[in-house]
């Protein structure tokens, strides 16, 4: 199975252009659904990674008990107050609203703090079945789709983007997290396959693969990302991407080579020990610039 690691000058070469006459109407609309009681950080983080990805718009749908919170803690992005269980979590009948609000946005990020409530549940695989835009699925969406990976299969090619753990990719498998890891690589490559979806199955050296013909590994991150949160940077981040027009795999590519870029800026600033996941989305720019100036 042929890999290939990611470096600066392919991610280079991915970027979406951005016009010098450009407004925010051209570069995307991302719909962030996330958070439950206990969780909102995860939208706010996922929110903050979207919004530094080059995106022209986000918006965050959350449990409607919950909107005073997030908002308070949201500048840049808006907020969508959806019905909620009496657990403030996502109730199915989140399902039509965020549906219908879904439908002329540019790209989804489904998952970050939304727990496994089973109402939850049932609106996170009825919402991947149905929806028809390009999708980030995450963190307790990828915990609620392990009940059926089936409701990721598509007939067109709008595209899926997963985004495990091995913990994750284990309860999506059946598997264990020690057989994901011995061969990390041919477990992606191998779920991207049978479902039609891009995987990035982070860890030291995320991989990133849409079936076996296309593998590549990621040099950049560090074990200061080992912290809550940074994960749902990196969803935010995902999201606002392929907002941006690009493709499952290229944003995938290029989102996991920034967020390791990131980290790394962040760390040698902060040391690995003391750097949080708000570190990360602070260092975003300059892994920006990093990636944009020619060598």
């Amino acid at each position: 199975m042929p890999q290939r690691e990611i470096d600066k000058a392919f991610v280079r070469s991915l970027l979406p252009a951005r016009p010098d006459a450009g407004h925010k109407g051209m570069f995307g609309h991302v719909f962030v659904i996330a958070g439950s009681r206990g969780f909102t950080g995860a939208a706010k983080l996922t929110a903050d990674g979207a919004a530094r990805s080059g995106v022209g718009l986000v918006t965050v749908g959350t449990p409607k008990p919950l909107g005073d919170i997030v908002a308070s803690a949201l500048t840049e992005p808006m907020t969508m107050l959806l019905p909620a269980t009496d657990r403030e979590t996502l109730a199915e009948a989140a399902l039509d609203p965020a549906l219908e609000f879904a439908s002329n946005k540019n790209a989804v990020v489904l998952g970050p703090g939304l727990s496994q409530h089973p109402e939850t549940r049932r609106f996170v695989l009825e919402f991947v079945r149905r929806c028809a835009v390009a999708m980030i699925i995450d963190a307790d969406g990828l915990n609620c789709l392990a009940a059926d990976p089936q409701a990721l299969v598509r007939k067109d090619s709008i595209a899926r983007v997963v985004t495990p753990h091995p913990g994750e990719m284990a309860r999506l498998t059946g598997r264990t997290s020690a057989e994901i890891q011995m061969n990390r690589s041919a477990a992606a490559a191998a779920f991207a396959a049978q479902y039609g979806c891009v995987v990035v199955l982070k860890g030291h050296r995320t991989v990133v693969a849409d079936g076996p013909d296309n593998v590549f590994t990621n040099p950049t991150g560090n074990a200061g990302l080992a912290s809550g949160g940074t994960g749902d940077v990196l969803a935010g981040l995902l999201g606002g991407l392929l907002a941006q027009g690009m493709t499952g795999l290229n944003a995938a590519v290029v989102g996991v080579y920034l967020h390791g870029l990131a980290g790394d800026l962040a760390a040698a600033k902060l040391t690995q020990r003391g750097m949080i996941a708000g570190d990360v989305v602070l260092a975003i720019p300059e892994a920006w610039r990093a990636v944009e100036e020619s060598d």
